[in-house]
């Protein structure tokens, strides 16, 4: 890809991503754009349905949510990386709840995403999990799925990004409370 095609298909992303955070995910296509910084056309030729953007944002925002644990696995013992990057899960989620609704739409440009997002972040989960109950330092009696779903489950019931953030730190002591060490 050319390097100014890459950067109109990373800025329409990051856009997209903009905009539907403050205004949805049927916000208007020239709202992207112009944020953006291209034309409409540009933004259909790359995105040719409102799913494919859809999908392109979601993609991202998984990759750079499995990503972070890398750094913290780096950076921080086993239970305060898995601790981290909870915290970091619990921001995406916060963030996708506009999308939620387009990818439980039905609409079979979203099929695939569901098992994507399991297998990218529980895998990641898994890995975190796995790490810190070697060390002790965690429960060893839950796994990622159910980890993944409780985190969810918090933040969607919760008023604020900030409460959510409360309540899956209240999670995480919890995972430290019957460790081993």
């Amino acid at each position: 890809m050319r390097a100014d095609a890459r950067r109109n298909l990373d800025a329409l992303i990051d856009a997209a991503k903009a905009v539907f955070a403050s205004d949805g995910v049927d916000a208007p296509a020239k709202a992207i754009a112009d944020r953006a910084g291209v034309g409409v056309g540009t933004l259909y030729r790359r995105f040719p349905q409102r799913s494919d953007l859809v999908v392109a944002v979601f993609q991202q925002a998984v990759e750079a949510c499995a990503d972070a644990a890398d750094d913290l696995r780096a950076a921080h013992a086993p239970d305060e990386a898995l601790a981290r990057w909870l915290q970091r899960f619990t921001e995406f989620v916060a963030t996708k709840r506009g999308l939620a609704a387009a990818l439980q739409s039905g609409d079979a440009a979203f099929e695939a995403l569901p098992a994507y997002f399991i297998g990218r972040l529980g895998g990641t989960l898994t890995e975190l999990l796995d790490a810190a109950s070697a060390a002790g330092t965690v429960r060893a009696d839950i796994d990622a799925p159910q980890l993944l779903r409780a985190v969810a489950d918090l933040s969607h019931g919760a008023a604020t990004p900030e409460q959510s953030q409360q309540l899956v730190g209240l999670l995480v002591d919890g995972l430290r409370y019957r460790a081993t060490v």
